[in-house]
């Protein structure tokens, strides 16, 4: 946004958090940033408010914005509660904003309700090109993508495991290089201090999820968006993600789902390996990935499907004519 010219008021990077331990002591910061939000977009009297992600802040947002006497149109990308529909949730979206979702099911499951809401498509779907067909590497090479996630927190539980999983793999493979993707220069400082101390060989640590896949023939990834980017540019994946020990009974109570992953929620079967918790062992990432290494077509060809699945392409470039079009609106003189 910076780069597009927008005059950032507040940066949000770290507000997030995972589970009520981690969110509770956040409550009262997030709460006064929210309502100092609200009252400096009342006072810039905008002709449209877009709210982007970051569900549970950016609906009370909507909400105090509308109490304070905000009438003009609130665009919301992408609703919260993707995965875990709820319809009180959804008509007070549908009542405040004008939603727009990034997936089908969302769209089908508002409009049931009769709620208002829009479906383009999801965006990363133009993101990244999908290659005409899986790459097979020699049985004693390759490269490997690690994507351990964004968080402090993430890098911390999934650098050990994946740190030993691609030395037992390099050990079956002698040639074999790995690519680290850092999300930041802090992700950036400890993955490779993790490399230096694990001594690892033939490991880089690259900028970001797309140079991490460019010459990937497989990556290990923390379940999350990065699933989703790995899988569109067609790379094959298996999929990790390990939690506190403390969360994992709230964990278990929120997921509805038998699957994770965004490409398995959405295709309704497992298409990328979920290697959860005790299950994300070093010797298990590495047999389940050596698989895919050795025989990627079926994975390549549920991501071709995956990508038909996820709507047609434009997605952002109609979220903008939309957005152009609600202020467009407003600002016309009565």
């Amino acid at each position: 946004m910076r780069a597009a010219g927008f005059r950032l008021w507040r940066d949000h990077a770290g507000w997030a958090s995972m589970g009520p331990l981690a969110a509770i002591p956040r409550i009262p910061k997030l709460l006064a940033a929210m309502l100092r939000t609200a009252f400096h977009v009342i006072a810039a009297k905008p002709d449209l408010v877009v709210l982007v992600d970051f569900g549970v802040f950016n609906l009370r947002l909507a909400s105090t914005l509308r109490r304070l006497g905000y009438d003009g149109p609130v665009l919301d990308l992408f609703p919260p509660g993707t995965w875990l529909d709820d319809p009180r949730k959804a008509r007070r979206v549908s009542t405040l904003t004008v939603p727009v979702t990034a997936f089908e099911h969302q769209f089908n499951f508002y409009r049931s309700l009769g709620c208002r809401i829009r479906f383009f498509g999801h965006p990363l779907a133009d993101r990244y090109a999908m290659r005409a067909a899986a790459n097979v590497p020699a049985h004693d090479a390759g490269v490997v993508a690690m994507l351990p996630g964004s968080r402090s927190g993430e890098l911390k539980r999934h650098l050990p495991p994946l740190t030993a999983a691609y030395r037992i793999l390099a050990e079956r493979r002698p040639k074999l290089r790995g690519v680290f993707a850092a999300a930041d220069a802090r992700a950036a400082v400890t993955i490779e201090s993790t490399v230096v101390r694990e001594r690892l060989t033939n490991v880089e640590v690259v900028g970001g999820v797309a140079a991490a896949l460019a010459t990937a023939d497989a990556a290990w990834a923390a379940s999350g968006t990065a699933v989703l980017e790995t899988a569109l540019a067609g790379v094959p994946v298996v999929a990790l993600y390990v939690i506190p020990k403390v969360l994992i009974r709230y964990g278990r109570a929120m997921i509805r789902h038998r699957f994770i992953t965004l490409p398995n929620l959405v295709l309704g079967r497992e298409v990328v390996p979920e290697l959860l918790q005790e299950r994300a062992t070093p010797v298990a990432l590495a047999d389940a990935l050596e698989a895919l290494l050795e025989d990627p077509h079926a994975q390549h060809r549920e991501f071709v499907a995956l990508r038909r699945a996820l709507g047609p392409p434009g997605a952002l470039r109609e979220c903008a004519r939309l957005a152009v079009g609600l202020a467009h609106a407003t600002a016309e003189p009565a």
